[in-house]
């Protein structure tokens, strides 16, 4: 695979970690760099680690379906595109409700709201917005491609993306993750 071909994944495997480090940023009063960095730690490890597992799986299951490998891996890439395409374009209901809810609680008084940025929490985000990875390291598999560069590619894009979702996200809010995910989306269709 070549490096553009990888960086391009790697950026597109990063954006829904950027966008959800984003949204964690918004939630931050005055977020530390030390504190972006181990957001951005768990992120990118995590996204790391998904597309090996997925890469395991894949050379496990690769007999299985040995004939029609390379359509399987060309059906998953274009999904997980697809799928980035409709989230960066749908309107989502949470988001909206929270920015109506902070709009409306400025003036008042903020009550105390859970640690957003808390290990496990930010473990959990960190795994859900991984699972596009773990397909991407299967295709990996079924193509017969190097896993490790494209494992390390995408481990430290999502470290650097998530770092700085985490201090972006602070000054300029959740707009941008949306538009975020329609540009990875669109790589990878």
């Amino acid at each position: 695979m070549s490096i553009l071909s990888t960086t391009l994944i790697a950026m597109s495997m990063s954006t829904d970690a950027f966008a959800a480090a984003l949204a964690k940023g918004v939630h931050l009063k005055k977020p530390s760099l030390s504190k972006a960095m181990r957001m951005g730690l768990i992120f990118g490890t995590v996204e790391f680690l998904m597309p090996l597992l997925g890469w395991v799986i894949g050379h496990f299951s690769k007999a299985l379906v040995e004939n029609y490998d390379h359509w399987v891996a060309f059906t998953l890439l274009g999904l997980i595109g697809l799928k980035m395409i409709k989230e960066g374009l749908s309107i989502d209901e949470e988001d909206e409700n929270q920015n109506i809810e902070a709009a409306q609680a400025a003036p008042k008084k903020r009550k105390k709201k859970k640690n957003q940025t808390s290990f496990f929490r930010t473990l959990i985000t960190a795994c859900s917005t991984s699972i596009d990875s773990l397909t991407i390291g299967v295709s990996v598999s079924f193509l017969s491609l190097d896993i490790w560069t494209t494992a390390i590619a995408i481990g430290l894009a999502t470290f650097t993306m998530s770092s700085f979702g985490i201090m972006a996200g602070h000054y300029i809010g959740a707009r941008i993750g949306k538009i975020a995910e329609i540009i990875g989306g669109s790589v990878l269709c």
